[in-house]
Formats: structure tokens, sequence, C-alpha cells
């Protein structure tokens, strides 16, 4: 009887002892020793969030890694995705918080709350691979919805958290392909769609109807949304916007003439991030503005690399969140606007990634009312010089891509808890 009590005694204390030890937690660190696939570990973070799962990012801890609960379903995606993750006991992750919340280490917690509902503003029939937004959620498993303009003007934006534009025109001249490419069947064609859905919506011009869908993203951002935008996106939508009542197209593009002195017109107070650019005139010019450093960047390609800020991440947040990586020093690459000039960028806006030897910017943010914008310098982080029938960029050969990452901090940026920012 006693041996067998001694037995039932010890049994207790065995499940006891394994059940204080089971695992608690998920990481998925973020370093580049460790992480064998960086991009899909964001589609994880994701996906838990979308299955109501807990999720903290743990800022510049081993490149930014993700918390979760240890849950079988979540090792299972881990798994399948090929996303390397490390089982942690209570004791260790309070250990690792411990760490962090430190105030001697450049760390900090941030609670994800929630999914966000992405929007991708892309025409009807774009492929997947036209633009690196596309590509990578598509790669990364993230869900999102493809918005144009019809969608834009009727206010459907609100259904959504975070909007990405990429290689866009704004301003009503097809994207200044007009010099290379105007006989080319595809130039011909994309020219008569836009022009036959701006008459369907109610606009004269497409340059008219691209305003109006440029004013609808203000609001949107202003009311409280995330925009994210790459390539000609970035600079074509403030030119729109500072050059509202002004006709800055020439005839080839809406059937008359510019408007005499439009430079002179120009309101750079109702832009995002540019002010004091000079537009390109020449309709057979590759260029918005003087804006975009394509021309005038003397750098081969293999010194191209710019500088990611470091922030304090208790401190700021936001763009310690924006900047999390496994390397400070990220690869250049070319698009129809690769990097904006210094000097044309308003005061209040934050640069986060640079070229100072070269006078750019790559990698900017800032507010809007009650939202924010990044906008991000090139087309391709994997293609160095995208040019019009590339071959789509494989992600599967470039899993821990530093410049992809970029794209996706936006991505998950918009599931944080919101804290009020201390500068």
């Amino acid at each position: 009887m006693l041996k067998t009590l001694k037995k039932s005694i010890l049994y207790c204390l065995l499940f006891l002892f394994s059940f204080s030890v089971k695992a608690s937690f998920i990481l998925i660190p973020m370093d580049e020793a460790t992480q064998q696939n960086h991009l899909k570990a964001y589609g994880i973070t994701y996906w838990a969030l979308e299955k109501d799962f807990k999720a903290s990012w743990l800022l510049n801890y081993r490149g930014g890694s993700f918390l979760l609960p240890d849950a079988a379903e979540i090792r299972k995606e881990c798994q399948i995705r090929g996303v390397s993750f490390e089982i942690l006991s209570d004791g260790q992750a309070n250990q690792i918080l411990d760490e962090i919340s430190s105030p001697s280490q450049n760390m900090e917690s941030v609670v994800l709350e929630k999914a966000p509902k992405i929007a991708v503003y892309t025409p009807k029939g774009k492929q997947p691979w036209d633009d690196a937004v596309t590509l990578v959620l598509t790669y990364a498993e993230i869900p999102f919805k493809a918005v144009y303009d019809e969608e834009v003007l009727t206010d459907q934006l609100l259904l959504y958290d975070w909007l990405h534009l990429h290689h866009e025109d704004f301003s009503g001249q097809y994207g200044k392909f007009f010099g290379a490419y105007r006989n080319a069947p595809w130039y011909i064609e994309q020219k008569k769609e836009a022009e036959a859905l701006a008459t369907k919506l109610g606009y004269s011009k497409v340059s008219e109807e691209k305003l109006a869908v440029a004013k609808k993203i203000r609001d949107f951002v202003i009311g409280g949304g995330f925009m994210f935008a790459m390539c000609s996106a970035t600079d074509s939508f403030d030119i729109a916007l500072s050059s509202e009542g002004v006709d800055i197209c020439e005839p080839m593009f809406d059937g008359d003439e510019s408007e005499a002195n439009y430079q002179s017109k120009i309101d750079y107070s109702r832009t995002f991030a540019f002010k004091d650019y000079i537009l390109e005139r020449s309709p057979t010019v590759y260029e918005f503005s003087d804006i975009d450093m394509t021309t005038k960047r003397k750098m081969p390609m293999e010194k191209d690399y710019f500088t990611l800020m470091e922030y304090s991440a208790k401190w700021d947040p936001i763009p310690s969140m924006l900047c999390q990586n496994h390397t400070q020093l990220v690869k250049g690459f070319m698009g129809q606007t690769t990097a904006f000039d210094s000097e044309r960028i308003k005061s209040h806006v934050l640069v986060m990634g640079e070229n100072r030897f070269n006078g750019e910017a790559r990698y900017i943010h800032g507010t809007k009312g009650k939202g924010m914008f990044t906008y991000f310098g090139g087309h391709d982080p994997e293609d160095y010089q995208h040019l019009v029938g590339d071959a789509p960029t494989v992600l599967d050969l470039h899993p821990n891509s530093p410049g992809y990452r970029l794209i996706l901090n936006n991505v998950l940026f918009p599931a944080a808890k919101k804290k009020k920012q201390k500068t």
C-alpha cells in the first residue's frame, strides 16, 4: 500500500514538473544566422493574427523577432512554410521580455492586435509580379484585395487599413512612356483603356480622373489610413496633388496644350513629402520632375547600397518597426523613381534610409492628418534594373531579402497597438 502511494506521488510530481516546463511560446527569430525564410515569417505572424492568436513584435531583438503563443497549428504552419522557430518555456520568454524592457537595451516589445485589411491599387488583369508588393504578399501568403479607380472613387478604401501604390502615374501622362514606347501595342492599349475608364467615370480627361483618385487616397490617409508607395507612385502622387487646377499635360496626353508657365502655379503645400521640385516639361523624357535621382546618380551597381537609420525602440517605436531588419546596409535597386533628392524632401518627413554619399533618400515616412505614409524608392528590391518585359523575380531565390523585409514591415505596422509617441 505504501509502495503504491509513493509511486502515485512520484507520478503526480513528474506530471506537475512536466507541466511547469511545458512550452508556452513560439519565438520566430529574424536574425540573419537562424531564420531560413524571413519573408514567410511575416506571413506566419499575419496568419496567427487572423486566427486571433496574440503576437508581439520584439523590436531590435534578434533582427525584429516575433513572439507567439505555443500552439500545435502554429508549429505546423511554420513547418509547412519553411519558417524557423524556437520553443520557449514561460521562464525563457519572461527572461527575454525582461531583457527587452531593461532601460539599458534599445529594444521594445510591441503588441500586434489584429491583422490589417490590405488593399493594393492596381489595374485589372495585372499580374502578381508586376510590382514588388503584390509579389511579396503573394509569396508570404498574406491576403490582399486589388482595387482600382472605380473602387477608390466609390469610397471603398474605407474597408481597408493599408493601401499600396506602385508603378502608377497620377499625373495623367501615362507613366511618361511616350518617348520610348508610343508605338508599342501595350502602350496604345493602356492609353485607350485609361481614356475609356475616365469617360465611364464621368471625366473628360485621364488627368482629371487620376487627380480625383489621388484626392480620395489623400482623404483616406488623413482619416487614419496607412499608405505605402513605391517607384513612380511616390512622386507622381504628390505632383498630381500639387498641380490641381493646373494643366501640366502636353497634347499627346490629353489632347490640348499645357498651361503656360504652369511651373509657377504648383502648390507644394498640398503634397505629402516633397517640395520645390521642377517638373519635367518634355513628353519624351522618362521623368516627372527633379525629385527622382535616377539620371543624377553616379554610382556603379556594385556600390549601390543605402543605410537604414537606427531609432530608439522605446521612444520611437514607429520608425523602429519600419526599419526592422537583419542588416542596416541594404542593396540599392532602380525604378522609374529610384530615390529622392534630399533637398526636395519636406523638413517634417523622416528619412529612414539614405545614401549620404549620393545625397539621396531611399525610404521616408511621414504623417498626414490622422494617418501615415511611407515612400520607398525603386521598383523591385531583387531586380536591380527592372525593365519593361522582364521576367518576374523568383522570391524562392531571395527568402531573406532585406529590401523585401522593409515592404513587409509596412504591412504589419498597422497591426501594432497604438501607443502615444514620446517624441
